[in-house]
């Protein structure tokens, strides 16, 4: 394989050695998870959910003329009708509505799979004949969430608004920041193509709020899902209760587990793609040969004058970004699993064995030429995933978060009386009488031979 050398230095990250005798205690250094507990965000974020609860459409108005510099006499000049969808859809170039296209129907074709995978409403008679069962419904409205501060994303779009649609959602309603009343067109043409219901210029806390609670022009939701900033995940936390959110979402991850078999370069970019995200993101190679590592840090030297954000990524690599030497591949797959990234990818000649051993990870990219920009993009699975460690408990987003589940019970007479046994004594048992009682009126009037 070639090795672009370069006589400067390369990135400033972190290098750890996963057989070192210090390795815990760096370790710890670096997976000091960021705290969402801000407590002067959080507080801000409670007065301005307060007073969107209160005001409604003139709080709304006034956190955007603050924080967006967007002048609006009233919610109709941030509402983005579906008319001002269509025209961006057609006004932006082929190629780009040629690639939304392609991107939200293999994005679509994932989530009807998912779908009939995920099964249906469901029942059956036990013995004594009672109906047991499932009643799967979607959810009435919901609302998306489009970041919208340091870059713009289309895809989100697609991500969020597609598996509602195909979980059956009749209401969808978008919101998006637009600084300086900046209406990005790709976005708007996602929209089109995602099939959203409802669009608004507004972001942040305020956006949550509105969403959450209603005002007199922003319908109240029975979910909201996307990413977005601290204030976001903030706001997010706080509203849950009074409706449904999919996760606290915290900044981008992307871990790789090499063995050399792969160009540097492409693993460099890789690293690169997650970084340029955000300075708090967090880029780290797992690889057991010393070689392909400086082999990495001398491509991401190379590459990275040439990147358009490269403060950003300079920033998140110095900040949060690491090389581990691991002992093997299978120590590597030990530490990435307790690291649980959001994008793990396995740039190996046999990524299916590592994949097997693996547990935690928010999204799973086996092998060389599966970019993690793919995933974000077009690839088909959604790129809405769990961040911090969360994916040891929580997945991507799905048909399933957009529907729900309830619980289906008929029991019949003569189950009264079988059941009612049991539950009059666990019901004495908790102190709960009425509990008992109602189930004893039942048992006690009933003939036990009645069908």
């Amino acid at each position: 394989m070639s090795d672009p050398t370069s006589s400067a230095p390369a990135p400033q990250l972190r290098r750890l050695d996963a057989t070192a005798a210090d390795f815990e205690t760096r370790y710890a250094e670096l997976f000091d998870r960021i705290s969402e507990e801000n407590a002067a965000i959080d507080a801000r974020v409670a007065d301005m959910l307060e007073d969107v609860r209160r005001r409604g459409d003139a709080a709304v108005l006034e956190y955007t003329r603050r924080f967006d510099r967007v002048e609006a006499a009233s919610m109709a000049a941030l509402e983005i009708g579906q008319r001002e969808l269509q025209d961006a859809l057609e006004a932006i170039p082929a190629e780009q509505r040629e690639a939304l296209q392609a991107a939200a129907e293999r994005v679509r074709s994932y989530h009807e799979r998912q779908r009939e995978h995920m099964g249906g409403s469901w029942e059956y008679h036990d013995a004594d004949g009672t109906l047991l069962g499932q009643k799967i419904t979607p959810l009435d409205r919901v609302g998306i969430y489009v970041p919208g501060g340091k870059a713009a994303y289309p895809s989100s779009v697609l991500m969020n608004a597609i598996p509602a649609h195909v979980a059956g959602v009749p209401e969808i309603v978008m919101v998006v920041p637009t600084p300086d009343g900046e209406r990005n067109p790709l976005v708007l043409a996602a929209a089109a193509v995602a099939g959203v219901s409802r669009a608004f210029a507004i972001g942040g806390a305020q956006a949550v709020g509105a969403l959450a609670f209603g005002t007199a022009s922003v319908p109240k939701v029975d979910k909201i899902t996307g990413p977005g900033n601290a204030y976001v995940a903030a706001a997010k936390r706080r509203v849950f209760g009074v409706c449904g959110i999919d996760m606290i979402a915290g900044p981008s991850e992307i871990l790789v587990i090499a063995d050399g078999s792969t160009p540097a370069d492409w693993v460099a970019m890789d690293l690169f793609s997650q970084a340029e995200h955000d300075e708090l993101a967090q880029s780290i190679l797992l690889c057991p040969d010393p070689a392909y590592i400086e082999q990495v840090g001398r491509a991401m030297q190379r590459l990275l004058p040439g990147m358009s954000r490269r403060a950003i990524i300079e920033a998140s690599l110095r900040g949060r970004g690491a090389f581990i030497r691991v002992r093997d591949l299978e120590q590597a797959c030990e530490l990435a699993d307790r690291i649980a990234p959001e994008h793990l990818e396995l740039a190996t000649r046999e990524p299916r064995v590592l994949a097997d051993r693996l547990r935690h990870a928010g999204a799973v990219f086996l092998g060389a030429y599966t970019s993690e920009s793919l995933g974000d993009y077009c690839a088909g699975p959604n790129h809405v995933l769990p961040t911090s460690g969360t994916a040891r408990f929580s997945s991507a987003l799905g048909v399933y978060d957009f529907v729900k589940r309830t619980s289906l019970i008929q029991v019949s007479r003569r189950g009264a009386v079988h059941l009612g046994r049991i539950a009059s004594v666990l019901g004495h048992g908790e102190r709960l009488q009425a509990h008992a009682t109602a189930a004893e009126m039942r048992l006690n009037d009933l003939d036990p031979e009645a069908g």
